[in-house]
């Protein structure tokens, strides 16, 4: 059931936003990434120019930097995990588009048809060769209004300046993004898969929505949204982690963990290793240096092809602190490739593991004690 804000908050809510000097559209838009975003386009745009001028000369017959450039700018630096932001996206649409506008220039003689169907033509090739980017209407638009130098250039303005500026644009936004911190071009999150080469899906996608859902749901509102199907996907799914988080968030990971933790040290043999996961009935041994930090984890899949003196094959380590909520590592441990995480200090010791076991006791007791009301948002008791 969806309950509705008291009216006071949502008079207080409107009330404050029309005296807000910044109040985002975007989700995740805030003044900290729109002041990145403003710089990386002061670096790019000037540092395209500035090459462009040394490249190609600063002529009047050739223009530095085109203006659709600048609305590229806008998209790559203020919102770079934008499917239209992509680097095919940038160079290949206003590379096409640009094609589109000269192409239409050169057949069609009235200019208001031409402007007309240079960008119609524009979206449906950025379209069809999946390079949509709104600037490439107007790098389609430029093509056929340019004026003489453009005309002059013909089917070179596509690839000079309009290729050039888009190359050297995406390059330094790539180098901009990394010094920033940031991901870019932007990864979607792999959706999961059933590790196990069986037709079931894999156990995060058996409850819950699916993709037939989503596809419903994007269709039902009738419009094209700026996300992929992806992304979609993997917000949706921390929205559920989150309220869960916040209904039952109350245990750590130190409360759940097991804390004599079987290890083994990195010197040892695969089948010393072998011995103690099949002895102590465990899947996963953290593996330790030689002064006790967590170097990563070995279990039985891994040793099963071993000799039985070759070194430990060591994969990474699902890691967790004590204080993280044992709730939260449910995707981890339904992913079907991890069986347990290592809860270490901020030294990297062990503290703890939890297995997949610890943490279905604690769900199995939170149904116990709440029952399905509780886990869908009433008010029953906390685990």
């Amino acid at each position: 059931m969806i309950v509705a804000p008291p009216p006071h908050d949502a008079q207080k809510s409107g009330i404050l936003s029309k005296f807000r000097l910044f109040f985002p559209i975007l989700a995740g838009a805030t003044l900290k990434e729109r002041l990145i975003g403003c710089l990386g386009a002061l670096i790019g745009i000037c540092l395209t120019g500035l090459v462009c001028g040394l490249f190609m000369g600063q002529g009047p017959h050739l223009p530095l930097i085109v203006a659709p450039i600048g609305a590229s700018a806008v998209l790559l630096f203020a919102v770079p995990a934008s499917p239209l932001a992509q680097p095919w996206s940038i160079v290949g649409g206003n590379t096409i588009s640009a094609f589109v506008g000269v192409t239409v220039t050169t057949l069609v003689t009235d200019p208001t048809l031409a402007i007309g169907l240079a960008v119609a033509l524009a979206i449906l090739v950025m379209s069809l060769t999946r390079s949509l980017h709104p600037p490439g209407g107007a790098a389609a638009l430029t093509a056929v209004i340019g004026g003489a130098a453009v005309t002059r250039a013909g089917f070179w303005f596509p690839l000079v300046p309009i290729a050039i500026n888009s190359l050297i644009l995406v390059a330094l936004g790539m180098m901009f993004h990394r010094l920033a911190g940031r991901q870019y071009p932007h990864r979607q999150t792999i959706a999961p898969v059933n590790t196990h080469k069986t037709a079931d899906p894999p156990a995060a996608l058996r409850v819950g929505f699916n993709s037939e859902d989503i596809d419903t749901a994007i269709a039902s509102l009738n419009e094209t949204l700026d996300i992929s199907r992806a992304d979609l996907d993997a917000l949706l799914r921390q929205v559920e982690l989150q309220a869960l988080l916040r209904q039952r968030g109350e245990l750590t990971a130190a409360d759940i963990m097991s804390r004599d933790v079987v290890t083994v040290t990195a010197d040892a043999s695969a089948d010393e290793a072998r011995a103690l996961l099949l002895d102590h009935d465990i899947r996963t041994l953290p593996v330790l240096d030689g002064d006790g930090r967590l170097l990563g984890t070995v279990g039985l899949r891994e040793l099963a092809a071993m000799a039985p003196a070759a070194h430990l094959p060591v994969s990474e380590a699902a890691t967790a602190s004590a204080s993280d909520p044992a709730i939260g590592l449910v995707p981890r441990l339904t992913d079907g490739s991890i069986h347990a995480v290592v809860v270490i200090d901020d030294n990297s010791r062990v503290m703890g593991i939890i297995s997949q076991t610890d943490l279905l006791a604690t769900l199995a007791k939170s149904l116990s004690r709440t029952g399905p009301a509780g886990l869908m948002g009433g008010h029953g008791q906390g685990i």
